[in-house]
């Protein structure tokens, strides 16, 4: 998706986005960032000198333990076949987390913060993350290990045809709803429907005004 997230963070740079957080991961379909030959590393290092910051999205973005039922009905529907913490034991999070972590180190970034594919997070991961990460995401929240900050996701969901549908109706009404801070994901797939932009426009026309902060910043104010 490299294309395809350089045209959108070019396109919410020419909307007076100037600061983004970008949610990299380690290991897409399990086959690690090259640290510095790659020219995902390249861009990312790149953002990062202009002023982004880069954040780790799990590790592979792919489910390799199913869990019993029901969570594993839950965890479908939160992020599809990514819901790759679900599942896994105390031990294997853990590994998880510090390696994915170290493959970013190695390609000249250090994340921060954190966000689990789908938001699916679990009791080990959300364990193991107060120990490794100054913040982490959820649906409803920004968290550290001090506490949480209500901002809910204001999210364009690509995952099913309903998701598809009822989606950029539901962030006009949450946006609507107010709150001083306007938390807006935006994911590759969201590109790929006419609505879904329109939708994500709208959302930065109702933002004017507002300045553009990453998760690090947020935290800090």
């Amino acid at each position: 998706t490299l294309a395809r997230c350089r045209e959108i963070r070019a396109w919410l740079e020419r909307r007076g986005i100037e600061r983004v957080t970008l949610l990299a991961i380690p290991a897409p379909r399990r086959r690690p960032i090259r640290p510095r030959c790659s020219d995902l590393a390249r861009w990312l290092r790149e953002r990062s000198a202009e002023g982004d910051r880069v954040a780790q999205h799990g590790f592979s973005h792919v489910q390799a333990h199913p869990a019993g039922l029901p969570r594993q009905w839950l965890a479908r529907r939160q992020g599809g076949g990514g819901a790759e913490f679900v599942g896994l034991d105390a031990s294997g999070t853990a590994e998880a987390l510090d390696l994915g972590r170290e493959i970013l180190i190695e390609a000249g970034l250090e994340p921060r913060g954190f966000v689990a594919p789908g938001y699916a997070y679990t009791r080990e991961l959300r364990s193991a993350l107060r120990s490794r990460y100054a913040w982490w995401t959820d649906l409803v929240a920004v968290r550290t290990p001090a506490g949480s900050r209500y901002s809910p996701a204001l999210c364009l969901g690509a995952s099913s045809a309903l998701k598809r549908l009822s989606s950029p109706a539901l962030v006009r009404g949450l946006a609507a709803a107010g709150g001083s801070v306007m938390r807006v994901d935006v994911h590759p797939a969201d590109f790929n429907r006419r609505r879904s932009r329109e939708a994500l426009e709208r959302l930065i026309g109702r933002a004017a005004g507002r300045a553009p902060v990453v998760y690090d910043e947020l935290l800090a104010g």
